[in-house]
């Protein structure tokens, strides 16, 4: 079976929702083995929710209509597809007790639109709506399912998974997992990583292999359907190692893990400590830490040190090494790190020192970055980086970049 799931509402075309319920309902999909190929959004308009319906119909077997379903005049979900597959609508008593109670409950009078929305489709399979007042029903017609699900994600989603999931297992002859999980590279481009594992993608089949970029990372999605969960995480694991082989010197993590938290973990199993120093970060780095629960056994503070006399005075920078070689140097970032892990008596200090932008600093073009990692017992490290993009672009990047510096040298 495979579904088109079709959000109706014009809010959505207006961008003032955001439309949540497809990525649900494509998530719970994927859980049965239910393919979504298509996904579409149509505004409160029947003429073109009825030419959204015969598009569907030519590319799906279940479709899954959100919204629509309410009191008011534009709620006309239920009345176009009740037309398009010659069926009438009919009263749900259960619903209509459910909407009176509602109304006695809150001491609000019922007004007599609220009867619309008891209306179901004639020999459809009802769904109680336990949060709300709209029920959802699963009507068949010919070979397809239409299956037509309340627009409040606080309605839809219990409804989904207690009534509408069962409802569609109840039709599938049988039931295919599908399994996904995500590989996360960094320091290596998308079109790089493309082409190096180009015979892989060539030839997929199941599983399926989806490269994604975000922010200087790129991901790698592989995807496997079995009837045994088991069986397709070991097709999964097949592609996985023959992925690493060629790529994994850039794999730092899975699913939603960040660098950060990759950084992190490598720090708590070590029981290292880390201090920062920033300048053109200005606390980026900090924060990123401090978001992530348990960051306080590793993180021992840090200073943002975004002029040259903070940097002197905060961070201990030497004059002659401003002076002579600038705040946007390998010299800088070197004392930086070393000193920031002295004054916090941190086993690592990080220091982050450059020009975000969108002007040129002491000659140096934005994207102009230096990075200097100080471990104890070790030599101090710098990088250079030089990274295109806006300001702020520039700063994210060079967070990530200083997180995959030093799980690297970890």
């Amino acid at each position: 079976m495979n579904a088109e799931i079709i959000a109706v509402g014009s809010e959505l075309l207006l961008g003032q929702i955001t439309n949540t319920n497809a990525t649900f309902i494509a998530a719970q999909l994927a859980e049965i083995g239910v393919d979504v190929y298509y996904q579409t959004v149509v505004g409160d308009n029947a003429e073109r929710l009825e030419a959204a319906i015969r598009t569907a119909e030519g590319r799906a077997d279940l479709l899954i209509f959100t919204g629509g379903l309410g009191p008011t005049k534009d709620d006309l979900t239920k009345e176009t597809i009740a037309s398009h597959i010659e069926k009438k609508l009919v009263t749900n008593e259960d619903a209509m007790r459910s909407i009176e109670q509602f109304f006695i409950r809150t001491k609000r009078k019922m007004t007599e639109n609220n009867k619309k929305q008891a209306l179901v489709i004639e020999g459809s399979k009802v769904f109680p709506n336990d949060h709300g007042m709209a029920p959802g029903m699963l009507a068949k017609s010919g070979n397809h399912y239409y299956m037509l699900l309340p627009g409040p994600p606080h309605e839809l989603e219990p409804m989904f998974i207690h009534y509408a999931s069962p409802a569609i297992q109840e039709e599938l002859e049988t039931i295919e997992k599908i399994e996904s999980r995500v590989l996360r590279f960094f320091g290596i481009g998308e079109s790089q990583l493309e082409t190096d594992i180009r015979h892989i993608l060539d030839s997929q089949t199941n599983p399926t292999v989806a490269p994604l970029a975000k922010e200087g990372e790129v991901t790698l999605r592989i995807t496997a359907k079995h009837q045994s969960a088991e069986t397709a995480n070991q097709m999964i694991d097949q592609v996985e190692k023959e992925i690493m082989q060629i790529a994994g010197s850039y794999f730092y993590g899975y699913n939603d893990t960040t660098l950060m938290e990759a950084l992190l973990e490598k720090l708590s199993k070590k029981q290292l400590t880390l201090a920062c120093a920033e300048s053109l970060t200005a606390g980026k780095f900090a924060a990123e830490m401090a978001s992530i629960q348990g960051v306080s056994t590793m993180l021992k503070g840090g200073v943002v040190v975004y002029s040259n006399e903070a940097k002197m005075k905060l961070a201990k920078v030497k004059k002659e090494t401003l002076d002579k070689y600038g705040a946007v140097s390998s010299q800088c970032a070197k004392e930086l790190a070393e000193n920031i892990r002295s004054i916090m008596d941190a086993d690592i200090g990080i220091s982050f020192t450059g020009v975000a932008g969108p002007d040129s600093l002491e000659g140096h073009p934005p994207g102009t970055v230096w990075i200097g990692i100080a471990i104890k017992g070790k030599e101090t490290a710098t990088y250079l980086l030089e990274l295109p993009g806006s300001r702020n672009n520039v700063r994210t990047r060079s967070v990530k970049y200083g997180c995959w510096h030093l799980l690297k040298l970890l």
